[in-house]
């Protein structure tokens, strides 16, 4: 079943959609402002996105513009603004459709067939869930990890720890949370156990491409970051 994102703040129009995605087989997940649905959108696996421009907290294009940084999915920009260098500015920064409010749903329906239908047939760079930081990507689904197109090899750990790094990009994690999260809440081990397995990461991703994407802040932990 396929998965679509609605982030859209009226809520009876998003109710209205994602009865209508639901009654047509999709899998549908809602938020009604830009940061939750900036979080849910680089967080959980979706294969196509609706993306109101104009939202609380974040607006729309750069919700948009944060997405890109990680992921290729698909994404139809909804808003009720029709200018031109509106429309523009939302296909440069990687949208894939833009519809005007108000819309048919019929119109929808087929805009998110069409686009689907091009991811299907592979006309994305990079899956739908594909993590990007440079020139590092890592497929969740595929449980592959390349550095400049050379696949990587990781134990599950390595690549639990890299993939929890990468969904949290820019963001600096704690040991305890890097413990709780990889390791388990019982895990009897001591907090050395993360600075073991970030050099194990560190050996394999980074020293031989002379890359530096992970990063330690001193008495905090760790932050994963583009070059």
């Amino acid at each position: 079943m396929e998965r679509i994102l609605i982030i859209e703040d009226e809520e009876k129009l998003a109710r209205f959609v994602e009865l209508e995605l639901s009654y047509e087989g999709y899998e549908v997940e809602k938020a009604h402002d830009g940061r939750d649905g900036l979080l849910l959108a680089t967080t959980r696996p979706f294969d196509l996105i609706l993306l109101d421009i104009l939202l609380p907290s974040l607006n729309g294009i750069e919700v948009l513009r944060r997405i890109r940084k990680i992921s290729a999915v698909p994404v139809i920009l909804l808003t009720a603004r029709d200018a031109v260098v509106d429309k523009v500015t939302g296909l440069d920064a990687g949208a894939e459709d833009y519809l005007t409010k108000p819309f048919a749903i019929e119109e929808l329906l087929a805009r998110i067939r069409v686009a689907l239908r091009k991811k299907t047939n592979g006309s994305s760079v990079v899956s739908s869930n594909e993590l990007i930081a440079g020139d590092l990507s890592l497929d969740p689904e595929a449980r592959l990890v390349k550095v400049h197109s050379v696949v990587i090899d990781l134990t599950k750990r390595e690549f639990d720890l890299l993939e929890y790094l990468l969904r949290n990009k820019n963001i600096v994690i704690s040991r305890d949370t890097l413990l709780q999260e990889i390791w388990g809440y019982d895990f009897a081990g001591g907090t050395n156990a993360v600075d073991v397995y970030i050099r194990y990461l560190r050996a394999k991703i980074e020293e031989p491409y002379e890359i530096n994407l992970i990063h330690t802040v001193r008495g905090v932990g760790y932050v994963l970051k583009d070059e």
